[in-house]
């Protein structure tokens, strides 16, 4: 029986070795995940969205309400110089528990959102659906706000059109609350973000609404007519409407 030659033995066993390294280099990328991040593969998708985010545009522009399981949230937004410099909710769930929740959260959502200056905010821990409708509320705020803005903030000298909502007036038939959309110092929109419903609310609302913001846009002015079947309504609007030109400085 022919003995293996020392020298052989120790070919092949280097060989093997060599070939055992290479398989393990070959399987690695599969079995690191985070490989492919860690070289700079992978794209910072977080940065880039915030990065090509458009500005958004001084005023006063108020989010659409959200629906949770415990009432509507719908936050308002001040912006000056590009930036929010105070957030509120001008509605949030009340009654039962839900006052002393609404007391605990509002706060600090509002300050959470004043700090992050985006609706990436985190929940308050016991008030996750207030939470989720007030991050709702804020982001379509931000974006009423982002389209409000110029297109050309550096040129042109054309006016700038601004989005400013009046406070929530009560009437005895439910809140109403109007937005005004304003360029060249002049008022060149009117809308209620909040009118009387329910029942036959409903009626008078689609009637009396539509003639309300077409006399607001006429008449400059909060110095607007009643119509006739909606005296609360239309009460309840022109205080909201001389809320907003006073915000407009108007």
């Amino acid at each position: 029986m022919r003995k293996s030659h020392p020298v052989r033995r120790a070919v092949l066993a280097t060989a093997a070795t060599v070939s055992g390294i290479v398989l393990l280099l070959s399987l690695k990328p599969a079995s690191d995940p985070g490989s492919a991040e860690a070289a700079g593969g992978a794209p910072p998708a977080a940065e880039s969205v915030q990065g090509g985010a458009r500005p958004i545009g001084d005023g006063t522009v108020t989010g659409d309400a959200a629906q949770t399981q415990y009432g509507a949230v719908q936050v308002r937004l001040t912006v000056s110089g590009g930036k929010i410099t105070k957030a509120e909710a001008v509605q949030a769930p009340k009654g039962g528990q839900s006052d002393q929740v609404t007391s605990n959260a509002v706060p600090k959502l509002n300050q959470a959102a004043v700090q992050a200056q985006s609706a990436d905010i985190d929940a308050v821990s016991g008030a996750t659906y207030t939470s989720a409708g007030y991050q709702e509320s804020l982001q379509s705020a931000l974006d009423k706000a982002r389209a409000a803005a110029p297109a050309d903030p550096g040129g042109g000298g054309a006016a700038q059109a601004r989005t400013v909502t009046g406070d929530v007036a009560q009437t005895q038939y439910g809140p109403v609350q109007v937005r005004i959309t304003v360029s060249g110092g002049k008022i060149t929109k009117a809308e209620a973000v909040q009118a009387p419903k329910g029942g036959q609310s409903d009626q008078v609302t689609s009637n009396a609404v539509p003639k309300l913001n077409q006399a607001a846009v006429q008449a400059q002015s909060a110095d607007i007519d009643a119509v006739s079947g909606a005296t609360y309504t239309s009460a309840g609007y022109q205080e909201s409407l001389q809320s907003a030109l006073d915000k407009a400085g108007g």
